[in-house]
């Protein structure tokens, strides 16, 4: 049973179909680059597009649980490492995007959560959702999805923690702490609306990200058909120990959706690129993108910034160091 059941998570079922398509009906041998290119195209697409719409339903119907305002209401009961623990874990389940970070940050300091527990959540959010999670999941199967999510987890943990202990709340603009937001009310939904909210979430994030995905996937499908293995391997592969820092160091003034990289990430493994090099290029593009720090900058001060970005570019290379030492474990 559970052979079967990892057989139809792993789409073992879509790969031999798409596998018969690209010979039979294409006419293109798997074994030239143009076929596996081709069927890496097909197969990622679709098994993709299954599991963003499950996954993001999933996530979207506990996440109408936790509206911005209850999210506020839950932190301001913890502090100390509970409470990073605690910023952190939300930052799954209500994965805000960048442009939701000021008024959440200005929110969550008006209401008196400390700096580092507020970091915590800012960090996690966006480095761990439910979009990221599937495509995680239909690429690089559940050891390495559950394992990326901890590890997001836990960089925001540590990144709160460290810039708490910091005591850098004069290093927030003067003006945030005299704002006051308000109460709103908190309305409570039924399930018919919960199970709506989901399936518009399903709609409103495929609407806003298929275009990120395709060309994502099709500079995967290049890479997996046409790039030379041996030049990756020998240059990102695991055994080069600066091309983790490399990796960070290059992603963290880029912007880019974490959505359309991760097939790209997908590729560049089949081709002997370390998982921690990939996945921590795509880690840095995501919680530390150009855009958040240029929006951020409206509610902190430069020094703040830095020392953000230093801490969790940091946290982020020694995830991939540690992707890379255990990838035996996780494929």
């Amino acid at each position: 049973m559970l052979k079967w059941f990892n057989g139809i998570l792993q789409f073992k079922w879509l790969d031999n179909l798409v596998k018969l398509l690209v010979e039979n009906v294409f006419g293109v041998s798997m074994a030239s680059r143009l076929g596996s290119s081709i069927h890496f195209f097909i197969y990622d697409t679709i098994k993709i597009i299954i599991l963003l719409g499950i996954m993001i339903f999933a996530i979207s119907y506990i996440r109408s649980y936790f509206p911005p305002e209850k999210t506020k209401k839950k932190l301001e009961k913890f502090s100390g490492i509970t409470g990073n623990i605690m910023a952190s874990l939300l930052g799954i389940v209500t994965p805000f995007c960048s442009c939701s970070s000021v008024p959440l940050f200005i929110g969550f300091v008006e209401a008196g959560i400390p700096l580092g527990v507020t970091f915590s959540f800012l960090i996690t959010s966006p480095i761990v959702n439910e979009a990221a999670f599937a495509i995680l999941l239909a690429s690089f199967g559940w050891k390495i999805a559950i394992t990326y999510v901890l590890t997001g987890v836990v960089v925001g943990v540590f990144g709160g923690i460290l810039i708490g202990s910091l005591k850098l709340e004069k290093e927030v603009e003067e003006y945030v702490y005299e704002i006051k937001m308000g109460e709103s009310e908190i309305e409570e939904l039924t399930r018919k609306q919960r199970i709506d909210f989901a399936i518009q979430n399903v709609k409103d994030i495929i609407k806003r990200i298929w275009i990120y995905l395709i060309i994502g996937i099709g500079i995967g499908a290049l890479i997996h058909g046409w790039a030379p293995a041996p030049l990756l391997a020998k240059y990102a592969g695991p055994q080069n120990p600066l091309a983790v820092i490399v990796a960070v160091v290059f992603a963290i003034p880029l912007y880019s959706n974490a959505l359309g990289t991760i097939p790209i990430a997908e590729a560049l493994i089949l081709k002997g690129v370390g998982i921690g090099t990939a996945l921590s290029f795509m880690m840095a593009t995501t919680a530390l993108s150009l855009p958040e720090m240029i929006l951020l900058r409206k509610v902190i001060k430069p020094k703040l910034i830095a020392i953000f970005v230093g801490i969790t570019g940091v946290a982020i290379v020694l995830v991939g160091y540690m992707f890379n030492a255990i990838a035996h474990l996780l494929i």
